[in-house]
């Protein structure tokens, strides 16, 4: 797998050519079963894998991107840099939003000035704008962009920001997008409800400027249990499910009523403690139960011997039964920035236990890990796992498992000691992970949109923002490495395993699968 830019030029220069065929179209509903858990549809208010999945079907970026990682041509036709820091989008004619309305760059300039700054957001898109400096519309299809500074792959960082339309955007709330008042897009299917923490029901919008739909209607449901959801499959209640339990993996693909679809993923599960306090932490305490006076995470010695404590491979194969990967880094080989010299760490029980003495931590600590327990496969199981490897180290570990929902509304407050977390780095590049978890948060500079622990560093910042304005793609690359390699050095985050992403099918549909492991109706296809 090579995921480069190179790609991006061959898209900019051209329009998205038409469908090689169309599926006929069917009055039959596809009734997907999801294991993540959507929180909104507001496009802009979490930047969460399953609400991007669910936002895709009624909303879309003016850059789409394809399954293996690719950019091509959206809501615009073609782009083009006309200065280092200016470049122009052609937007695609006759395209309307569900209501019938023309889509123009108003539309566009809206959204962006929107997404930012969408209130409560616990993980907002602030990541993908923080270079843009000014929006200059120059006709109803014509939109240019000044950035603060070269940005190279702007075009990929717009692909994640859906686009909503000012007619409808001005003044709505969150909750006007979750009542459908104003989820109005430009998107393959409508909006026709949605019941938080249970299901959504869209309907086929026949108007769309692309590829026909074969699929009427799509109920796109939550079922967080990975057994309920598999059976779900097997029974006929539903078509597909995604996020296939490693213990169901094998019986799904013997079953001869199911078809299993795999990719590599891009994302890694790994563990990032607080940075947010410099004296007592929650959740933190000496062996007595009295808190430390001092946030222990702050020394670069304690972080280094819990990393070292975790055995991953272990974990990989007894949790993940093979399903993963382990990992000291944030992507797969392959992806743009990732550092082959960055290995994975050798356990080692007594070097932790030098380093926690060294820290003036010779008896260890308590402390409570949090994890979610309906996010991705196994969760909580490789909580556990964690928690018994820190122990081996003196640092006596208790799980608290929550629903991802609560987990990430009290971690956007920074209620939590540690977590066990997970990023998917759907840009295929590694600057997004550095500007939006480990680059100071910063609403102005819209850095460190995800960085819920507050974990700061100038010269991480220093180092990304000089990586990411280098035009030249091999030495952006060995920048970026650079930083790859101090955070392995620093452990601002302890990277566990890159995931591999499964979907499983009823006999005679397709799934095309995503390394971006959104689970969307548009991938689903006859046999």
């Amino acid at each position: 797998m090579t995921l480069t830019r190179r790609a991006l030029g061959a898209a900019a220069s051209t329009a998205l050519a038409a469908p090689a065929f169309a599926q006929s179209p069917t009055d039959r509903t596809l009734t997907i079963a999801t294991g993540g858990s959507i929180t909104s549809i507001d496009p802009h208010f979490f930047n969460a894998t399953p609400n991007a999945a669910l936002a895709v079907h009624i909303f879309e970026g003016i850059v789409h991107r394809t399954a293996d990682v690719k950019f091509v041509p959206g809501l615009a036709t073609s782009w083009r840099v006309i200065e280092p820091t200016l470049w122009e989008f052609k937007l695609r004619e006759n395209v309307k939003w569900h209501d019938g309305r023309p889509f123009t760059a108003e539309d566009v300039a809206f959204t962006y000035g929107r997404a930012p700054n969408v209130p409560n957001s616990p993980s907002s898109y602030a990541g993908y704008l923080r270079s843009l400096k000014r929006i200059e519309i120059i006709d109803p299809l014509t939109i240019r962009f000044h950035t603060h500074v070269p940005n190279p792959i702007l075009p990929i960082d717009l692909a994640s920001v859906f686009i909503v339309s000012k007619h409808v955007g001005e003044g709505a709330t969150t909750e006007d997008y979750n009542s459908g008042k104003a989820a109005i897009g430009t998107g393959p299917y409508k909006l026709a409800s949605y019941q938080p923490n249970n299901r959504t029901e869209l309907v086929r919008n026949d108007d769309y400027w692309g590829e026909r739909e074969p699929w009427a209607r799509v109920s796109y449901r939550f079922i967080a249990n990975d057994a309920s959801r598999t059976a779900a499959l097997l029974s006929g209640n539903i078509d597909m499910i995604d996020q296939v339990a490693s213990s169901d993996l094998e019986r799904l693909k013997r079953e001869a009523r199911t078809s299993v679809h795999e990719t590599v993923g891009l994302r890694c599960v790994y563990l990032m403690p607080d940075f947010s306090r410099d004296g007592p932490v929650p959740f933190v305490t000496d062996n007595n139960g009295q808190p430390l006076p001092q946030n222990p995470f702050k020394d670069a010695r304690v972080r280094r011997a819990l990393s070292i404590a975790i055995n991953r491979q272990n974990i990989v194969e007894r949790v993940m039964e093979g399903q993963a990967t382990a990992t000291n880094q944030w992507l797969p080989p392959g992806a743009f920035g990732y550092t082959p010299d960055v290995t994975v760490p050798t356990a080692d029980i007594e070097q932790a236990r030098r380093l926690l003495a060294e820290a003036g931590h010779p008896d260890g600590f308590r402390l409570t890990l949090h994890t979610p327990n309906d996010r991705f496969p196994n969760d909580s199981r490789i909580a556990q796992a964690v928690a018994q490897f820190w122990t081996r180290i003196g640092v006596q570990t208790q799980i608290e498992a929550l629903p991802w929902s609560s987990m990430a509304a009290r971690a956007s407050r920074q209620e939590f000691a540690m977590r066990l977390t997970s990023w998917g780095s759907v840009t295929g590049e590694a600057a997004f992970m550095l500007a939006n978890v480990m680059m100071t948060f910063n609403r102005q500079n819209r850095t460190g949109a995800a960085n819920a622990s507050r974990f700061s560093s100038a010269d991480l910042d220093r180092m990304t923002n000089a990586a990411v304005s280098i035009i030249d793609d091999e030495a952006r690359e060995g920048a970026l490495r650079d930083v790859v390699r101090w955070v392995a050095r620093e452990v601002p985050i302890m990277p566990l395993m890159q995931l591999n992403h499964s979907w499983a099918t009823r006999r005679g549909l397709t799934y095309t699968a995503r390394m971006d492991e959104r689970t969307v109706a548009m991938g689903v296809r006859p046999v």
